[in-house]
């Protein structure tokens, strides 16, 4: 059974002002071990309340900024490659006037391009990323931060020499694989979470947690509101140089100024089986903390993992839909209106950290979960019903919490494991994620044209009931603890 949310900071915890002034002896060896490890330690030190927060803002900010960039580029290339020179039809016809066939061509291949560049980067990522983040159990944060922000901007490399040479779009699948090879956006997440979890004790872990999470949606929105009029007015090189530097000003941020969290171990090997068969150990044992907790300890981290499956894959597979409801009738949302959109949807990032922040209070992270998942809940359905844009406003604004489940499920899954285990457990979490992309996109992509004859809104609705399963998990595994420890100080 997990130990209590006010139990101590975990003792590896290596950054600790207090731990430098009271351990000293400890801290020299740390330095001795980290120096010799060459570029694992960093030159300067940097006294600041924030840590990865900046590595993870930049490098979603660049991954935000070059998303839609890249399809709009693709699309633009394809057009002219099959003499295409319409746009794209209103959502809003009547159905009187018959598609245009070459631009049902030029739709069709830009989205099977977006599958094969999605799908290579997965594809590569999937075996990578568990690699990279096992591997830093040991040889240590850093590099985990550092190498896919390299690889990242080798991608926007090949990017910028697809469009100044005009070289074919079969090339951006290359810049892809280079960025998977190196762990790709991915082993950030990964590598981030798991600094988070290695310096925060379990009383602040889900706050934490959700700083991060709300770095991810400021930067989108920021990213969302640059990259549009800036492609607009300059066309598609200048966005992609910013890409560039982004990711090489992420870099060099983790390089110079973040502290190691883990004592780098020098003799530690990237390319070995042992760092799968870690993750294999994890899930099928449940780590080095199941001792106490046996079976269901085990069955805990199976279950939070699939309520974080759930629970994502409904984020990944809505949000898609959200740009063509509005589009279509009876909404007909232009340029302006769908930006306003948007911008809510990042916002419920901040607000629902700040109503994580304010409900931690008195309630537990658990009954704070099925909190966020309430309003997520409710605000699906009315999207599901809406067709005037009061009624779309008023679901955005009652999806102000949604976003409050997801960084108590990583908090929990992170309290369920050791702290030599938390790299592969969030490598884990990493690789479930993009999956949730795959698999949301698919489904809910093919759920709306497949219901438009009789419900428009129903993927709304349907994703809104697939919340009621992690809720009933979360909600039965936190009556199952208290009832645990409520025997236990009983029999004590």
């Amino acid at each position: 059974m997990d130990e209590p949310d006010t139990a101590a900071i975990l003792p590896g915890d290596v950054l600790t002002a207090r731990d430098e002034e009271t351990h000293d002896s400890g801290d020299q060896k740390h330095e001795a071990k980290v120096a010799s490890t060459g570029f694992l330690r960093p030159p300067f030190r940097f006294t600041c309340p924030v840590s990865v927060e900046p590595v993870l803002f930049l490098s979603m900010f660049s991954l935000a900024l070059q998303a839609p960039l890249s399809t709009q580029y693709l699309w633009d290339r394809i057009s002219e490659d099959l003499g295409y020179n319409g746009s794209k039809r209103s959502g809003c016809s009547n159905g009187s006037v018959p598609p245009d066939p070459l631009q049902t061509e030029v739709e069709i291949l830009t989205a099977h391009w977006n599958l094969y560049i999605s799908l290579g980067g997965f594809s590569v990522g999937l075996f990578v990323v568990p690699l990279l983040g096992s591997w830093s159990d040991l040889a240590g944060r850093r590099p985990v931060l550092i190498l896919p922000n390299i690889g990242l901007a080798l991608q926007a490399v090949v990017y910028l020499v697809v469009m100044y040479l005009k070289l074919p779009v079969g090339y951006f699948l290359v810049g892809r694989l280079l960025s998977g090879l190196s762990g790709d956006f991915n082993a950030i997440l990964a590598g981030c979470f798991a600094y988070v979890a290695d310096t925060s004790d379990r009383k602040s872990r889900t706050i934490r947690v959700a700083i991060l999470e709300a770095c991810l949606g400021l930067s989108g929105m920021l990213a969302s509101i640059i990259g549009g009029q800036w492609r607009r007015a300059q066309g598609y090189i200048n966005p992609f140089w910013l890409v560039l530097a982004t990711n090489l000003a992420s870099a060099l941020y983790a390089y110079l100024f973040v502290r190691d969290s883990v004592v780098p171990d020098p003799s530690a090997k990237l390319l070995t089986s042992h760092h799968y068969k870690a993750i294999w150990h994890l899930f099928s044992t449940g780590g080095s903390t199941s001792d106490a907790g046996g079976t269901f300890h085990r069955c805990k981290l199976w279950l939070y993992m699939l309520c974080f499956f759930l629970v994502v894959t409904v984020h990944f597979g809505s949000r898609e839909l959200y740009v063509l409801f509005e589009l279509s009738s009876p909404l007909c949302w232009g340029s302006a209106l769908i930006g306003y959109g948007s911008a809510a949807q990042n916002l419920a990032y901040l607000s629902s950290l700040l109503g994580l922040k304010i409900m931690q209070r008195c309630l537990e992270d658990s009954w704070v979960a099925l909190v966020g998942l309430a309003s997520n809940v409710i605000g699906l359905v009315v999207f599901s019903v809406a067709d005037t844009t009061q009624l779309m406003f008023t679901g955005y604004g009652l999806c102000f919490l949604f976003m409050a489940a997801t960084p108590v499920l990583r908090s929990k899954l992170s309290k369920l494991v050791g702290q030599s285990e938390q790299g592969a457990l969030f490598a884990s979490v990493a690789c479930v994620e993009s999956l949730c992309s795959l698999v949301g996109s698919g489904l809910f992509n093919s759920l709306y044209p497949a219901t438009l004859h009789f419900m428009k809104g129903f993927p709304f609705l349907f994703a809104a009931i697939i919340l009621f399963i992690p809720a009933g998990i979360i909600g039965t595994l936190q009556c199952l603890d208290q009832r645990r420890e409520n025997r236990d100080s009983t029999a004590s």
